[in-house]
Formats: C-alpha cells, sequence, structure tokens
C-alpha cells in the first residue's frame, strides 16, 4: 500500500512537472535569451544584478505559466493531435482545477518579483500577462497565432529596457522587432510539425497559410530578423565581435530556410531546438560588444 500511494504520487508529480515543461527547458531559453540580451545592451555593459536575478526568475516563472494556461485552452485540442495528446491535460492526468491552481500559484510568483521593479515596469508585466493569456486562443481566429507569440517572448525585452532606463530605447524597439520576425519563423518551423492534424481538426498556422510557399515565408521571416539585428550594428555601435556574430547568425538562419521545408518531424524538431543556439550567438556577441 505504501508503495502504491508513493507511485501514485510520483505519477502526479511528475504530470505536474510535464505541464509546466520543466522537463523541456527550450522554452525558457526562446523566452530568456532575447530578454538577457537586451539587459545587456540597454545597460551599456553588466546591468544591475539584481534585474539580472530578477528577469531570469521572472522568465522561468512566466514560460511555466504559460504552459499551463496553454494547456488549459487546448486540452480538448491537445488531446487530437499526436504530438500532444499525452500532454497531462490532454490524457486526464490533472485536472483542469489543479492547473487552475498551479497558473495561480506561479502568477503569485510572478507579482512578488515586481517588487524589485519600477512602476513603469510592471505596468508592462501586467499587460505581458495578458497577451501571455490570450496568445493560445490565438489559433482558433488567425492564420498568425505565431504574431502574438511574437509579441509574448519579446515582451521582456521591453520590459528591460524600462527596467533600466524606464523609456524604450531605440535600439531596445530594434531589438524587440528583430526577435518578433524571429520568434514567427521559428514557430512556423513548429507549426509545421502538426500541420497535418491541425487541417484535420481546423486549427489555424503559419504553417498552414504558407502552403507550398513555406520556404519563402520562412526566408522572409528570418530575413528582416538578420537585417534588424544588422541594423544594431551602427544604431548602437556594436563592435567587432558582434559583426562576428551577425554573420554566423547569416548563416544559421541560411540553413534553416534551405532544409525545414520537406524535413521530417523530428528533424523540424532539432531546427526549432537549434534557434536557441542561434540567439545565443546574438547574446554573444552583444555581450562581448558592451563588456569587452
Amino acid at each position: 500500500m505504501y508503495d502504491s500511494e508513493i507511485g501514485q504520487v510520483t505519477q502526479k508529480l511528475r504530470a505536474v512537472i510535464e505541464l509546466m515543461r520543466w522537463h523541456k527547458p527550450i522554452g525558457t531559453s526562446l523566452l530568456l535569451l532575447p530578454t538577457i540580451s537586451a539587459l545587456f545592451l540597454v545597460s551599456e555593459g553588466w546591468p544591475p544584478l539584481h534585474l539580472f536575478i530578477v528577469f531570469t526568475v521572472g522568465c522561468f516563472v512566466m514560460r511555466s505559466a504559460g504552459c499551463v494556461i496553454n494547456d488549459i485552452w487546448d486540452r480538448h485540442i491537445d488531446a487530437e493531435v499526436e504530438r500532444t495528446k499525452m500532454r497531462p491535460l490532454a490524457s486526464g492526468r490533472i485536472s483542469v482545477v489543479t492547473a487552475w491552481c498551479i497558473f495561480a500559484i506561479l502568477c503569485i510568483c510572478a507579482v512578488s518579483l515586481l517588487y524589485w521593479l519600477n512602476e513603469a515596469t510592471r505596468w508592462m508585466a501586467v499587460a505581458g500577462l495578458v497577451i501571455a493569456v490570450l496568445y493560445p486562443l490565438g489559433k482558433r481566429f488567425t492564420y498568425f497565432p505565431q504574431a502574438i507569440l511574437g509579441v509574448a517572448f519579446s515582451w521582456g525585452i521591453l520590459m528591460a529596457s524600462t527596467a533600466v532606463k524606464s523609456e524604450i530605447t531605440v535600439p531596445i524597439w530594434i531589438l524587440f522587432a528583430a526577435s518578433f520576425f524571429w520568434i514567427f519563423a521559428y514557430d512556423t518551423i513548429y507549426a509545421k510539425m502538426d500541420q497535418v492534424d491541425d487541417q484535420r481538426i481546423g486549427v489555424k498556422s503559419s504553417a498552414i497559410k504558407a502552403g507550398k510557399h513555406f520556404r519563402l515565408l520562412l526566408g522572409v521571416f528570418y530575413a528582416v530578423a538578420w537585417l534588424l539585428l544588422a541594423g544594431l550594428l551602427t544604431v548602437a555601435e556594436l563592435g567587432v565581435y558582434y559583426t562576428i556574430a551577425i554573420v554566423v547568425l547569416g548563416i544559421l538562419f541560411g540553413s534553416h530556410v534551405w532544409t525545414a521545408e520537406d524535413a521530417p518531424k523530428d528533424k523540424l524538431q532539432r531546427k526549432f531546438e537549434a534557434n536557441q543556439y542561434d540567439w545565443g550567438v546574438v547574446l554573444a556577441g552583444i555581450v562581448c560588444s558592451v563588456v569587452i
């Protein structure tokens, strides 16, 4: 009996971890890297330690909360998609009430971080939470829910600027726009994995809308993101390290565009995950340029 109870607790704990995607940190990386890049860029050097900690923890908490609310809204859709049918809510391993409780706890944790931020950034955080809550509903109404995700996952860039300077600087707006198109691109790759199931159940995505022009659409998104990031060379007066990063980034983006169209699901997953290393190159270029 005791072993059975321990097993049930372990299964519940595993389901909670899966609900928050703690076993898949890729999403946290994709949210955190642009945010930290903005902190270094707007600080023009090492950012204040307390802000670095707050934004790092905040990205982790908000990504977890975003995954929970996503699964709450999409539990019936997820049950119809091969890749997501075993998620905790879709498979019935966690109740909706439990999921809402976990979401509330995560939101309370996020709110507690606001103590260390100025008033402007606190209001930005509230707006960011609203966007995160509404994002999962986008695929029901538009073929471009990736645009909503682009805003949601880039929001930390704007918050980093207001936290440091109480305003949003021109380089930060450029970084935000670049992040938006980069996210649009990698989430289109992500959507490609579920395209067949999504079409069958009536869910919309940029991958479906692109159709046979998938490579062209992906190329446009990555190209715009790259051009905006390259523009920071002059606008933010970044140096040789960032120049090297931009050259490397162009090669990485190009490889995604060239090989993603007819790739199988497992390769699309690896390409999606590779985007964390792409922005890691951007972060390295910014950090080296403003610190060294």
